[in-house]
């Protein structure tokens, strides 16, 4: 059941009144948080009654865990792989049925599931959800087991065809839709969100099967499962993204929305034919694991407040640029988030929509049909906007009317592939803008970068060489008594010494002076000098204050910077 759903179930018992219900509902997509913790914030229910409701509601008991201590042989009741996939805890048996607390209770689906799989009737119990992952955790170990379960399953006991075999429609149907590769399937999904993972890629090489998650920005791979399983688990995910499955001729694209872990996940799914079978990547879209507030980003006070100035402008451009994956999108989501208010019509051209916000009319860009970002940006010119944001601009025509857009009354955001704020300026003009247009529209560029943060648990200090220090141009006479840190890596971090990313920023402020150098077309590297003549902080310089403040590494900053 969904958020909306449970929230109807407490208005039938009048805990909610029934006006309550959207704007809860909303809160949980707006901040990604559980339903019982936004009930509790609220102040409807406390996360006792909460459960002990929905407990009542179903017929059953509401259990407290705390300090619970299963015996060896309840444990042995499920599996681990099936513990960890349902996020079921076992607490009993009487021979014919099994009581098991479970994270998500009200799926039916769950349920079903574990009296197939088990052979024995389920009586489901309630229990505080962090109470069920704490014992899951600690008596199912970690996820590895899981895997290595499932694989000796699909080793031993499926045969599915080479990557020559006949192929039929039916056959990879039928392979898509056996449990254990299902139940594979999930376990990658599941362990990648556990793992907060951007992007889960499966690539198919002429021996092995690689699959591998990005996590904050690096890639790291996983145990390889045999490469006779490259088939199946691709069918798999072309299934669940409702793509063509005999189709491995073509490029695909598709989205699957699915609930992991008990959060609401979006998954976007793009296929790839290559010479050993079709590569697929998921870019995963968790709305819990992105806020989309400026709050959130923690810019430095200078840049955060300039934003909240510049998005209150009645009209202009504002431009985010970077390079792919540095958080140009997140960034303007937040800003539209700040804007997003009962008297402003907001919409957006994106390619694709990335996340769904609440009360902003979003457009996804569609090149095969002639839906293109200037032909979406006309379009919205006669829907009375105050706000367009336009995801990226690509071309002479886009950049054009959205600087007509933005002379004319409404306030444009967009993003540029540029290396830095100033070359944004650059870049507008080698499309072919004239720069008159360009001084008088533009409000600001901000550019921006994404850099991992050091794990806080294995955070060491240490001493920079000279050499490392002369690649950041410092002196050891520069940087003082300052310390410089590093992650030696731990358990919280998978050994990897990073946890998290954070953005850091340079912020070029249309002043007078350089407006007066964009219309003599003054060079990219005149417009910087100038910018950091008036006091614009570099990505380099805004690096190292995260280095200082002991966020980051060198190593870090001088990649990105």
């Amino acid at each position: 059941m969904n958020s909306k759903q449970v929230l109807e179930l407490f208005a039938d018992q009048g805990i909610v009144d029934r006006d309550q219900i959207n704007d809860i509902a909303q809160e949980v997509d707006r901040t990604g948080k559980s339903l019982t913790q936004t009930m509790v914030d609220y102040g409807i229910l406390t996360e006792d009654e909460y459960y002990q409701t929905v407990a009542e509601s179903m017929g059953t008991d509401f259990v407290g865990l705390a300090g619970y201590e299963p015996a060896p042989e309840v444990i042995s009741l499920i599996p681990a792989s099936l513990a960890v996939l349902h996020r079921a805890m076992p607490l009993g048996t009487d021979g014919y049925t099994i009581q098991i607390a479970l994270a998500d209770p009200l799926n039916s689906q769950t349920a079903e599931d574990l009296r197939f799989a088990l052979g024995k009737e389920i009586q489901v119990l309630v229990a505080a959800v962090y109470q069920i992952d704490e014992l899951i955790k600690k008596h199912y170990g970690n996820d590895a087991s899981s895997m290595d379960e499932i694989l000796a399953q699909l080793g031993g006991e499926m045969e599915f065809g080479g990557p020559d075999s006949q192929i039929n429609e039916k056959n990879l149907e039928a392979e898509a839709n056996a449990t254990p590769i299902i139940r594979y399937v999930d376990l990658i999904l599941f362990q990648a969100i556990q793992d907060r993972a951007s992007d889960i890629h499966f690539e198919p090489f002429e021996t092995e099967f690689k699959i591998r998650y990005r996590v904050d920005g690096a890639l790291y791979e996983m145990s390889p499962p045999p490469r006779h399983l490259a088939g199946p688990v691709t069918s798999r995910v072309k299934v669940m993204a409702n793509l063509n499955i005999a189709e491995r001729r073509l490029p695909q694209d598709g989205r699957i929305q699915k609930i992991i872990g008990g959060r609401q996940v979006d998954l976007r799914v793009s296929t790839l034919p290559t010479q050993f079978g079709e590569s697929v990547v998921m870019r995963v879209l968790d709305r819990a694991a992105v806020n989309l507030s400026l709050e959130a980003l923690k810019m430095p006070p200078h840049i955060h407040n300039y934003i909240l100035k510049t998005i209150e402008k009645p009209n202009g451009i504002f431009i985010v640029t970077g390079p792919t994956g540095s958080g140009k999108t997140t960034t303007l989501y937040a800003a539209l988030n700040e804007i997003n208010t009962i008297d402003s019509k907001v919409l957006t051209a994106e390619d694709p929509v990335e996340y769904d916000i609440e009360g902003i009319i979003q457009v996804p860009v569609n090149e095969a049909i002639g839906l293109n970002f200037a032909r979406v940006l006309r379009a919205f010119l006669r829907q009375d906007p105050d706000r367009i944001m336009v995801g990226e601009t690509r071309d002479i025509e886009t950049a054009q009317i959205a600087i007509q857009a933005s002379l004319t009354g409404h306030l444009v955001f967009t993003t540029l592939h540029t290396n830095d704020a100033p070359g944004a300026v650059t870049r507008l003009v080698d499309m072919g803008v004239e720069p008159f247009l360009i001084s008088a529209a533009l409000e600001g560029v901000l550019g921006q970068r994404l850099i991992r943060k050091i794990c806080t648990g294995c955070r060491t200090p240490y001493e920079p060489s000279e050499a490392v220090l002369t690649q950041l141009g410092l002196s050891p006479h520069e940087i003082g008594d300052k310390n410089f840190y590093y992650g030696k890596g731990c358990e919280a971090c998978n050994n990897t010494g990073y946890k998290g990313r954070k953005g850091i920023y340079e912020l070029l402020d249309m002043s007078d002076p350089i407006r007066e150098l964009i219309n003599e077309r003054a060079p990219g590297v005149v417009l910087k000098q100038k910018a950091i003549e008036l006091g614009m902080t570099t990505l380099r310089q805004d690096g190292l204050r995260c280095i200082y403040d002991g966020e980051t590494t060198i190593e870090e900053v001088l990649k990105y910077t």
